[in-house]
């Protein structure tokens, strides 16, 4: 399903990304770990199109997303990835329900069935009762998982997750790690996720353990 090639990544005379290759398949729950440094969150983002690289390619179903001009790579990021971030970057004026609702309405999905999207969305989070409430009503784990519910209301190919569960305390933790496999199960979702969280990465399908810009292992359950 995606697929890096190569991949090198330099920021003056520091290289980060040292030839990296990595193929996620659908489905997987993939963790990427390793030291601060190691170029886990600089990889996620160029999987993700958020930045570019400096050599090497990304394929999604074997089309080479760095060679599309950055209108068809916005198009095709609001279609088919999802991202999750350590904050979780709701909007501060809008309801949960307008803040899961916003990628699919930017995407030209019609208002109603973008609302009712983000609606099973978030009720199958738990947060039915929290539709009219703003962020700053709710509990980092519930933001959390509205962000969630956000990242999924276009029905991505994959979930892009950096540091999701860095900011919660450990119930909130575990039971965001938990959703994210209940929605693997449900949705058939594939995620990419980097963590400090031995106990996450653990439960994930595949490790991939990256230090000094390269991926110096690779596990699979």
């Amino acid at each position: 399903m995606i697929e890096a090639k190569n991949i090198v990544k330099r920021y003056g005379n520091l290289e980060v990304l040292r030839g990296v290759s990595v193929s996620i398949a659908d489905g997987e729950v993939v963790s990427i770990v390793g030291p601060s440094g190691a170029g886990k969150t600089t990889l996620l983002h160029i999987m993700g199109t958020l930045d570019g690289a400096d050599g090497g390619s990304v394929l999604y179903d074997g089309v080479d997303v760095s060679r599309m001009k950055d209108s068809e790579l916005a198009h095709f990021r609001n279609r088919n990835i999802g991202f999750v971030f350590q904050f979780h970057q709701l909007l501060p004026e809008f309801t949960m329900l307008e803040n899961v609702a916003m990628p699919a309405l930017i995407g030209g999905m019609k208002r109603a069935e973008a609302y009712d999207r983000a609606r099973e969305l978030l009720e199958f989070m738990g947060l039915g009762d929290r539709l009219n409430h703003k962020p700053a009503q709710l509990s980092g784990g519930e933001c959390q998982r509205a962000a969630v519910a956000r990242a999924l209301v276009n029905k991505p190919k994959v979930i892009l997750a950096d540091e999701p569960s860095g900011s919660l305390d450990t119930h909130n933790k575990t039971e965001l790690h938990k959703l994210f496999f209940e929605l693997r199960d449900k949705f058939k979702q594939t995620f990419v996720i980097v963590t400090h969280d031995e106990s996450l990465a653990s439960q994930a399908d595949r490790t991939l353990r990256m230090r000094d810009g390269i991926i110096e292992e690779d596990v699979r359950k």
